[in-house]
């Protein structure tokens, strides 16, 4: 056998492994990618909670239900706007380990109805004379929501997770 021969053979070797190599590491890489794009049960039950718990904590910090739901005898509209503010983020803060569960899309539309529910209350509280009960913020907050439906984002955040835990169901 001839070098020249010899170097062929060895190199017609070298590219068999290289090729028995690569088709091995890619059917490797193929398997782990199916393993994270199939969900176990165990996953698919904490993402649903997730949906879940992310669907009631937008409807609990929608601003019709925070007015039923928050106590205002006796308090001033800035104490009124305190107690929403701080109902709001205190729902938020309580769920805020789901955003591990669902896209950053989602989590940004649930970050931006708090968000958007804070400001309202607090840009219609700075309009309300200072001698303001709890009743005339709570009225100018209804008021506003009539006047404005489609000012909230509260019923995009819904249909977003509705979409969203459809898709993995």
């Amino acid at each position: 056998m001839s070098t020249f021969e010899t170097i062929v053979v060895i190199l017609l070797g070298v590219i068999f492994l290289a090729v028995i190599w690569m088709i091995t590491d890619f059917s490797s890489l193929k398997k782990d990618i199916k393993e994270k794009t199939v969900t176990n049960p165990e996953t698919l039950k904490l993402r649903l909670q997730a949906y879940e718990r992310l669907t009631l904590l937008a409807e609990r910090i929608s601003l019709q239900n925070l007015l039923s739901r928050v106590p205002n005898a006796g308090l001033s509209s800035r104490q009124m706007q305190s107690s929403l503010v701080d109902a709001i983020k205190q729902e938020y803060d309580y769920n805020i380990s789901q955003q591990v569960y669902v896209s950053p899309e989602l989590w940004r539309a649930v970050n931006n109805l708090k968000e958007q529910n804070i400001y309202v209350v607090n840009q219609l509280a700075a309009t309300m004379p200072f001698q303001a009960s709890a009743m005339d913020l709570n009225k100018q907050i209804i008021d506003f929501l009539i006047n404005n439906p489609k000012a909230s984002l509260h019923n995009i955040v819904l249909e977003a997770l509705n979409f969203e835990a459809k898709k993995i169901m």
